[in-house]
């Protein structure tokens, strides 16, 4: 830590790596990564070259990765991804939860994600020559709405 972040960190702070998300109707999927996930106002130009918003977000968009080996998980992911492919299911587009804990776990904050579905599958690169680090799917998922759960 910088000498400019002393003091002015609060005790019990957010490390990116306390985060768990949940989708309703799927197995707990342990996911290694998930991307910054951003939220942005539709907006509208305006006559005078200005901009407004157009009162409501867009859809998000954002990457999440989980081990090759890790089977049930995997399993769970294909299907879900299968589901939102020709015939697609009515039930393709889920709930999820996103939570990002605190060190102690004493805060945490929330956030629901509406419409949620697996949109992208990407295998990893294979090289015979590699050391054997472990294989990583990458899967790129959408939702309608992210939506903060107010915490205290």
């Amino acid at each position: 830590m910088s000498q400019k972040m002393k003091g002015r960190v609060k005790p019990d702070h957010m490390p990116v790596n306390k985060f768990q998300l949940f989708v309703a109707g799927m197995p707990p999927i342990e996911f290694i990564t998930i991307s910054g996930i951003e939220e942005e106002l539709q907006t509208v130009d305006l006559p005078d070259r200005t901009t407004a918003s157009g009162g409501n977000t867009a859809p998000v968009e954002f990457t999440a990765t989980t081990m090759m080996h890790h089977s049930i998980e995997r399993n769970a992911l294909e299907l879900w991804f299968k589901e939102g492919q020709d015939p697609v299911s009515p039930l393709y587009k889920k709930v999820g939860t996103l939570i990002i804990k605190s060190l102690t776990n004493a805060k945490q904050t929330v956030y629901t994600l509406v419409g949620l579905y697996v949109s992208k599958r990407a295998t990893p690169d294979l090289d015979m020559a590699n050391e054997g680090d472990a294989a990583i799917i990458e899967w790129t998922l959408k939702a309608d709405d992210m939506i903060p759960v107010p915490t205290p």
